[in-house]
């Protein structure tokens, strides 16, 4: 088994490769404007500093999200696109899912909640009876609207630092890591579950709308 893993959900793009054990190499770097320019390097880079091809990649694992419409995009566009020219598997996993299973692993146990970023004064957030055991769907709300819901709770991910108000016990880590998101689909894929469709969880419409009662400019 060797994964190639990629999120661009957050304002972290990051990638990785992981053989079924182990992280083989990864590189993120945060930078919530540049997903489609930093993503292919990335791959390139990964590639190089594990010493080997693309051809080599077996299976390929991409964050859905949620996640704002453009940043999301582009990691499942290249995704789809690997595993069509590699003729392997593409799997999706809830980027939530993965922040709360890096949280695990440092240690935090539960219950819990995870918050991201979702710009417009808002967060994508799901609550976690442990890393492993989400409760209920993702959801986007004003962390104002939820902060009762989650008093006593540590919340994981770069929305609970951005308001601390609501959410006074923030935990790391903030941004997703490609390696944590192959990892855990590793152990998913060993234990015979089925993970997600790459396809994107929104949440919400995409911020560009077609206007309306717009002037019709092309001959009749």
């Amino acid at each position: 088994m060797l994964l190639l893993a990629v999120d661009t959900a957050t304002p972290a793009v990051t990638v990785a490769l992981h053989d079924g054990t182990a992280v083989v190499a990864e590189s993120s770097q945060v930078d919530a404007r540049r997903h489609g320019e930093l993503l292919l390097p990335a791959v390139d880079r990964v590639l190089g500093e594990a010493g080997t091809g693309l051809d080599a990649v077996t299976g390929v694992v991409v964050g859905v999200g949620p996640g704002p419409y453009t940043g999301l995009r582009v990691g499942l566009v290249t995704a789809a696109t690997f595993g069509s020219v590699l003729s392997v598997p593409v799997y999706g996993l809830c980027t939530l899912d993965a922040l709360a299973y890096a949280a695990g692993r440092s240690g935090l146990e539960g219950p819990f909640a995870v918050a991201t970023d979702a710009r417009r004064k808002e967060v994508y957030w799901a609550r976690y009876e442990d890393p492993r055991t989400r409760t209920g769907e993702p959801a986007v709300d004003r962390p104002a609207d939820i902060a009762e819901q989650l008093t006593g709770l540590p919340v994981v991910g770069a929305g609970a630092a951005l308001y601390p108000d609501a959410f006074p016990d923030a935990r790391g880590p903030e941004h997703v890591s490609a390696g944590v998101l192959a990892a855990l689909a590793a152990e998913r894929l060993a234990a015979g579950a089925q993970l997600l469709p790459p396809q994107p969880l929104y949440l919400r419409r995409p911020d560009a709308q077609v206007p309306k009662n717009y002037k019709v400019v092309t001959p009749k």
